[in-house]
């Protein structure tokens, strides 16, 4: 079964979210429910998520393909177009979101829904996402707890982040020794990079409207050597040209006038702004003349990225719910060094112990990736091979990654 429309979060300013739900193909009334979210901020979790990664079909021409991989084999999956602006998702007032404001919109957004389906209420609920998601999950899965304290609404038992935005400067930072070690930049520029002007720093002064000449000249021989005909979000991809943007709103300003993703976006933008689709899934355009990938009338508070959520990510592992950190391992954008380093942190100040020590994990008879786990309730892992978006660059390594982390069990430690 598939389900798609809105829920209505204020009748009087007239402000909704869309959703896309499907069903798990076998079995769904014992599988869990596994909500999605996509980054940007201000990109669509149906057309990035859905139709681009781990949902049961992709656009193809005039038709949907099936997704041999897709994420609804393991669970009922419910993709959220969040905050509202992005997608379907509309307001009639322009109005300047922040993380609160999402996170809040997102906590109503799940009441209203089990209310209209009651029948998975009591059902396991995973919050899963990739990207900017690493601010929009941990503060949701903190307002269903401090929720369930007042009434058991919400049968939370575990959180997904795919190269997550967790902490600014440590994430971005780490960009410079990723580039150098994958032979993007030269050793002189990578000595600039880290000493006379990092990416936080640029980033931040970007933000504000102020870039120094000094970081203007360092970003400038970086991008010249990265080269803008390589795709940040998968270094060892071949790029396709599209002027579709990838969800680089804020984790990527210098590459927003000329990004360059992979095509299957093109498809996807094509097929959702056909008048017929949009019927067929109860959409609506309000306030835009056609859907996009990224939202380009959110205002949203991108400072906000500045703000640390790794100490929220904490706060989730305190209130007794497993968290998984995991990594593409061919991003440059959130590039894995820096996940890792943070998890690791957080163990440390939990006081957590290694319960599995760093080891690779397998996918058939491949190495899938790495992994570390701590006090049996906090884990990284890498996926080997994926992009940002790993399910979609690396679909049977990350549906075997989901299969563990649903079920509680240890990444296959042998073929």
């Amino acid at each position: 079964m598939e389900n798609h429309g809105y829920v209505i979060l204020d009748e009087t300013n007239q402000r909704a979210l869309f959703y896309y739900f499907v069903e798990a193909e076998i079995d769904p009334v014992s599988k869990p429910l596994v909500l999605w979210l996509n980054g940007g901020p201000g990109c669509s979790s149906l057309g990035v998520g859905a139709f681009s990664e781990n949902g049961p079909f992709r656009p193809s021409g005039q038709v949907l393909v099936r997704n041999e991989h897709s994420w609804n084999r393991e669970a009922n999956m419910l993709y959220l177009e969040a905050p509202v602006g992005v997608g379907f998702s509309y307001s009639t007032q322009i109005e300047t979101v922040d993380d609160k404001i999402t996170a809040r919109d997102n906590l109503l957004f799940l009441q209203r829904w089990f209310d209209k389906f009651p029948q998975y209420k009591q059902r396991e609920l995973f919050i899963t996402g990739e990207s900017y998601a690493g601010h929009y999950i941990p503060q949701l899965a903190e307002l269903i707890i401090q929720s369930n304290k007042k009434k058991m609404l919400f049968n939370l038992k575990g959180i997904a982040l795919g190269n997550p935005v967790l902490e600014f400067s440590t994430d971005f930072n780490s960009r410079a020794e990723y580039f150098w070690s994958h032979g993007l930049i030269s050793d002189s520029t990578y000595n600039v990079f880290t000493a006379s002007c990092n990416y936080s720093r640029y980033v931040s002064e970007y933000y504000r409207g102020s870039v120094s000449p000094l970081c203007s000249r360092v970003m400038s021989q970086v991008s010249k050597e990265t080269s803008r005909y390589v795709d940040k979000y998968d270094v060892t991809l071949d790029v396709c040209i599209s002027s579709i943007f990838s969800q680089s709103m804020i984790i990527n300003p210098q590459e927003v006038t000329k990004s360059i993703d992979v095509c299957i976006e093109d498809e996807t933008v094509n097929y959702l702004n056909r008048r017929d689709v949009q019927k067929a899934l109860h959409a609506r355009l309000v306030g835009v003349n056609k859907w996009g990938v990224c939202s380009n009338i959110l205002d949203y508070d991108v400072l906000n990225v500045e703000i640390p959520t790794i100490n929220v990510v904490g706060s989730i592992v305190k209130a007794g719910i497993p968290v998984l950190v995991y990594s593409g391992d061919q991003d440059s954008v959130i590039p894995l060094t820096g996940s890792r380093k943070l998890v690791h942190g957080l163990a440390k100040e939990l006081g957590l112990n290694t319960t599995a020590p760093y080891r690779v994990w397998f996918e058939g008879k491949q190495v899938g990736g790495w992994t570390q786990v701590y006090g049996n309730i906090l884990s990284f892992a890498t996926i080997r091979g994926a992009a940002h978006e790993a399910p979609f660059s690396q679909p049977e390594r990350s549906l075997v990654l989901f299969k563990a982390f649903l079920e509680g069990r240890p990444l296959p430690e042998a073929f």
